[in-house]
């Protein structure tokens, strides 16, 4: 990625959607324009879990608004992430061609752990530094995220699928409130966080930070009614419980601080804040503007100075699956000549991070058996939590890998694009030209993209001498075919072909 000076982050969040542009100034964001729109996506969400048109229509309007703001910026200086909702509904794929179309960039869809974890490196950048470990609580409108971290350093983390949209819409329909239904509210919230209370309860953590609109709006109205300096309290939280059971509808609640845009999602987002407070002893709660959007501008600024995460996230999966690294570097080294050989400059760029990273992992399935061990090595990048990646690059990676051996057929549908066939071709090869996990090199290669297939020329003489390879080959041709497209294998003269590269260094 090339460092840019103006970079943005769009967050789709199941409440609301927001913009935020900033400078970078020495690793530092200086803000320069902030937007936000109240769209309650969550709200659209039907019982057969996929979204009413209303809810994509005013969702599409916003993101038109979005798109004529960023007219103009590089397309990789932005980041656009869809959070819980666009996470749950069978819909979502359809509404986000057309949301990427009108925004004018991608749109990544996050898995709760990853939200979590850029939450709090947002909420991090925004407070002091302190030496004891701090509790992050983000009650968003379809998921409630918990982080502890230390620093900067996120340690332990968790996302429940509960939020101020969706708690308000299933307990306190048409928006009346009663003590019965308040405390029933509370009550299946609590039952959420008994998965989470021995991790996250006091002891485990010095401070705790809110950091959503919901803890922001608790904030501002118990500020402006007599519970300024402590910050959200358990005593502040029962004020503003028994105000809002008194009242029998926010619509009908008069407190100073309390803004208009809160007040259809204030029930549901009251009782989960009140059940959190309970559940994990919290006596004192600090918030804080900064979140999602903030966690996402500062990994792009990490990405740009080349300390990706995601890099991480891949040497970690090596250790803790036992990658045989001598291997994973050789089949890494080649797969990526071959790719450089037959992708355009374009396709190179946007593509080889994603196929050295699924080359380095492509024998993690193995930790389960080596048996259809490419299945599991899928399985794994598929289900797992992995820091740094969305769930479409997790599922890209999976897909190469899934598809690295056997028949091509049953993955078809997972590979898209001469781009993704391509690098799975590249990945098949490497292993295969390294079946024998030696030290002695590949020979020299080159590989080609053509209109209906691939063609791969070998140096000199070493098909005829290396007959176990020359059948796998065979066998390779037949494979592809069954797709429709040619894999050409010839011998030519040794000069006329590249040096086999080096086993690369993966970072």
């Amino acid at each position: 990625m090339t460092p840019h000076s103006i970079i943005a982050a769009v967050d789709l969040g199941s409440n609301s959607f927001r913009l935020e542009v900033s400078r970078v100034v020495n690793g530092q964001l200086y803000a320069l324009d902030s937007l936000k729109e109240t769209i309650r996506l969550a709200a659209g969400l039907r019982e057969d879990k996929t979204l009413d048109e209303d809810s994509q229509h005013r969702a599409l309007d916003c993101l038109r608004r979005f798109g004529e703001r960023l007219r103009g910026l590089p397309p990789d200086s932005i980041r656009a992430v869809g959070t819980n909702t666009l996470r749950v509904a069978k819909n979502a794929p359809r509404f986000l061609e057309q949301a990427q179309a009108v925004l004018g960039v991608p749109i990544e869809i996050i898995a709760g752990h990853e939200e979590a974890r850029l939450i709090y490196i947002g909420v991090a950048h925004s407070m002091p530094r302190a030496s004891d470990r701090r509790l992050v609580v983000d009650i968003g409108g379809g998921s409630t995220e918990f982080i502890i971290g230390r620093q900067f350093k996120p340690l332990v983390m968790e996302s429940l699928y509960m939020g101020c949209v969706t708690f308000t819409s299933r307990h306190f329909p048409e928006g009346q409130v009663t003590a019965k239904n308040f405390r029933a509210a509370e009550l299946v919230a609590a039952t959420e966080l008994q998965v989470l209370m021995q991790r996250f309860k006091a002891g485990q953590w010095g401070h705790a930070v809110g950091s959503s609109g919901t803890a922001k709006a608790l904030m501002e109205m118990l500020e402006q009614n007599g519970f300024a300096g402590r910050g959200i309290t358990p005593e502040g939280l029962a004020f503003l419980r028994e105000r809002l059971i008194d009242a029998g509808d926010p619509r009908k609640l008069t407190l100073a601080g309390l803004r208009a845009d809160r007040l259809p999602v204030l029930p549901g987002g009251l009782a989960i804040m009140c059940a959190v407070f309970k559940a994990l002893g919290i006596k004192e709660m600090a918030t804080t503007e900064s979140g999602l959007r903030e966690g996402v501008l500062y990994e792009m600024i990490g990405r740009f100075e080349h300390r990706d995460i995601r890099a991480v996230t891949v040497n970690e999966f090596c250790q803790r699956y036992q990658v045989d690294m001598a291997q994973s570097r050789r089949v890494t080294g080649l797969c990526l000549s071959l790719f450089k050989q037959a992708a355009s400059r374009e396709t190179y760029a946007q593509y080889a991070q994603y196929l050295a990273w699924a080359a380095a992992m492509h024998e993690i399935g193995i930790s389960i058996a080596h048996a259809s061990y490419h299945k599991h090595s899928a399985y794994i990048i598929d289900h797992a939590d992995m820091p740094g990646f969305s769930k479409p690059e997790q599922a890209m990676i999976a897909g190469i890998l899934q598809a690295q051996r056997g028949r091509l057929g049953k993955v078809s549908p997972r590979v898209t694009g001469r781009e993704g066939w391509l690098m799975v071709l590249c990945l098949r090869l490497s292993a295969l030209m390294h079946r024998d996990r030696s030290h002695i090199p590949a020979p020299r290669l080159r590989l080609m993209m053509k209109t209906r297939g691939f063609d791969l020329d070998i140096g000199g003489a070493w098909l005829s001498k290396n007959p176990l390879t020359q059948a796998n080959l065979e066998i390779e041709i037949r494979h592809w075919q069954s797709l429709g497209l040619s894999l050409k294998v010839q011998q030519v003269p040794v000069s006329q072909l590249p040096r086999q590269p080096r086993a690369i260094k993966l970072s």
